[in-house]
């Protein structure tokens, strides 16, 4: 069947409308704003690897540790912003974030050694996961009909942060510094602070936590009981691979593009942002497909891609069909856009902050460790196989999908 194009535009139409109805759009664009700085900021650390490489001595296996440091500091923090979130309120968790990753870039771009490096940005890590865990649980009190378009949008703003920030980052570190590549957003972490602070709406009590009565074992016992279900485990399960592939492929896809492809910084940098930039599109399409058609068909069409382009990326070369293989893996971007509102969904609003924050640091604690496990073996001659080793894992996502139960 043909899709029908203004069918198409009314619903997007209707879901734009829906999502600003009753004052809600300055909200949800401030909470985007915030997203699109605290992980287009993160994505600066790939883009710039080569020049943290050069002033600090770094090998692929250390440059893999560092980013393994930033993504699990990022893991650390999910479950103390969660729990933040349930306690104090998302406004208040939401501006802190902005404000620890503005003092914490302080550091990183004063650094005069690899250690007070690795620290700083352990710190960043931990300040931009405060963020996380409080955007998310704060759109099902926003949006409880429209939470996969909401989730989308806010998941969009990330890949235009990335598509933008790192190509800019780059640009600015080349003719400069690069500490400047870094430095440039600690004003816009700043304002954005702000912003937050004067936009996100304050949370009763009651949604702060305070209906967690009872003793401490039998509420812990109820928790475990709700991450044991099914609907919890396999949709976590496939969060933790799609976001081993994505953190270990965003890592050192620049780098693998000018050492084994023979392409220029500025090139591979187009590419990364091109990645990011699809982002855009991808995240509120999935989040929409997910709001009509389910999780499972949602993570097949959006992991079917990577799994693809992955397994094919080693033998592939020239410019324009790298630009095919880069369109194709950023499906992949879908992927948390999909599972994590059925895990909002599938949790109790009571526990949903601790919950969720428990599920998202282990998820990426455990993904934490694949850049340097990428890294150690592009050091020891396998990064094509590593790429390909990247492609069975989210073939293996393709395979928990069908076990997730609908809702």
């Amino acid at each position: 069947m043909v899709p029908d194009p203004s069918r198409s535009l009314s619903a997007l139409s209707e879901t734009v409308a829906a999502l600003r109805k009753d004052g809600r759009g300055s909200i949800l664009l401030a909470l985007a704003g915030g997203w699109f700085l605290s992980m287009g900021v993160r994505m600066i650390y790939p883009v710039l690897l080569p020049h943290l490489r050069e002033a600090y001595g770094l090998d692929l296996t250390t440059s893999g540790l560092l980013l393994t440091v930033l993504f699990l500091a990022y893991a650390i923090g999910q479950l103390p912003g969660g729990m933040l979130a349930d306690r104090i309120g998302e406004r208040t968790v939401l501006t802190l974030s902005t404000v620890v990753a503005a003092i914490t870039l302080g550091l990183v771009i004063t650094a005069n050694s690899p250690a007070i490096l690795f620290a700083a940005t352990a710190l960043f890590g931990f300040g931009t996961a405060l963020y996380a865990v409080a955007r998310y649980t704060i759109l099902p009190k926003l949006y409880p009909e429209r939470i996969g378009a909401a989730n989308g949008v806010t998941a969009a703003s990330q890949d235009a942060g990335q598509s933008v920030l790192p190509p800019l980052a780059g640009v600015i570190a080349s003719l400069f510094l690069w500490q400047l590549g870094f430095g440039f957003v600690i004003p816009l972490f700043l304002l954005m602070g702000a912003v937050l602070w004067f936009t996100v709406p304050v949370q009763e009590p009651a949604a702060n936590g305070e209906d967690n009565s009872g003793p401490l074992s039998e509420r812990i016992r109820d928790l475990l009981a709700v991450l044991g279900q099914r609907a919890v485990i396999y949709p976590t399960a496939v969060l933790v691979l799609g976001l081993c592939v994505w953190q270990a492929f965003t890592s050192f896809y620049p780098t693998y593009l000018i050492e084994v492809k023979d392409l220029s910084t500025t090139v591979s940098s187009t590419l990364f942002g091109l990645f990011f930039a699809l982002g855009i599109l991808i995240k509120p399409l999935a989040g929409g497909a997910y709001d009509r058609i389910g999780i499972r068909r949602s993570l097949v069409i959006v992991a079917s891609g990577p799994a693809i382009a992955l397994l094919a990326l080693p033998f592939i070369e020239g410019f324009w069909p790298l630009v095919g293989i880069t369109a194709l893996v950023s499906t992949l971007l879908g992927f948390a856009t999909v599972t994590e509102p059925y895990l909002l969904e599938t949790l109790p609003e009571e526990i949903r902050g601790t919950g969720f924050g428990i599920l998202r640091t282990i998820a990426f604690m455990v993904a934490a460790l694949s850049p340097v496990a990428f890294g150690a073996a592009a050091d020891n001659d396998f990064f094509d196989q590593a790429f390909m080793a990247l492609a069975v894992l989210a073939g293996v996502m393709l395979l928990l999908a069908a076990r997730i139960p609908e809702q």
